[in-house]
């Protein structure tokens, strides 16, 4: 039976102006990570103050965008000597519940899967957690993912888990809103395994830098949208 013994994980959270979530979001994180990594992308608060007092390596990235900010993430564990097995990615407005990252990583140390997608099923998350515009779109995307790639995907959930080598692997590079749906896309053109867990969903504190915004909305679905139909016809 597979058994990844002891693993080392290292979470990444992007962070823009999460001055009031992100203490409640590293303290939630379970013991077994080894390093918290914040990426302070461009924020005009506490944000940076904040993550540091609550024991994260915090890092800075001007350029503002998802993708960046997860891309300076992987930089910084590509110049550490030592690498983790497993990267979680996780948001800073306290929307998900950290302590399921036990969840998240169980399938990857147990039985070899390689990327995790904590999905945010309807039973499990709370009324007006999420916009009707994410709703829809998190179901045209994946429906779509379904009928080119019969993708089992039904959320494109940001709260995710994957093997450090599989993702270097992949070579991501969107800078923006379409960074967790070009990983699921990678991860199908290269047959990776993965598979999804249910997670719980929650109003997040402040205001969404995507879905609370016309404009954010737009062009979150444009970029998401722009993969999957790249994928689908090269």
């Amino acid at each position: 039976m597979y058994k990844m013994e002891s693993p080392v994980i290292n979470v990444i959270i992007p962070a823009f102006n999460e001055e009031m979530s992100i203490g409640l979001v590293i303290d939630d994180i379970p013991n077994i990570v080894s390093e918290i990594i914040v990426i302070n992308n461009g924020s005009t608060d506490q944000t940076e103050t904040v993550a540091k007092k609550h024991g994260a390596t915090v890092l800075q990235e001007s350029r503002r965008g998802y993708g960046y900010a997860c891309l300076a993430g992987l930089a910084y564990i590509d110049q550490k000597k030592s690498k983790p097995e497993i990267i979680v990615f996780l948001d800073g407005d306290y929307s998900d519940y950290p302590h399921e990252l036990t969840k998240l990583v169980a399938p990857i140390i147990n039985d070899d899967i390689d990327l995790v997608i904590g999905s945010r099923t309807k039973n499990l998350r709370a009324s007006g957690s999420m916009t009707l515009p994410q709703v829809f779109g998190n179901w045209l995307a994946t429906r779509l993912m379904k009928f080119f790639f019969n993708a089992k995907f039904t959320d494109l959930g940001p709260f995710r888990a994957i093997k450090y080598d599989k993702l270097i692997s992949l070579g991501m590079q969107d800078k923006t809103y379409g960074w967790t749906v070009e990983m699921q896309l990678k991860v199908l053109r290269k047959s990776y395994n993965y598979t999804e867990v249910p997670v719980k969903y929650k109003k997040r504190i402040g205001v969404s830098k995507v879905s609370g915004t016309i404009k954010g909305a737009i062009f979150a679905g444009v970029k998401i949208l722009s993969w999957i139909f790249k994928y689908s016809f090269t």
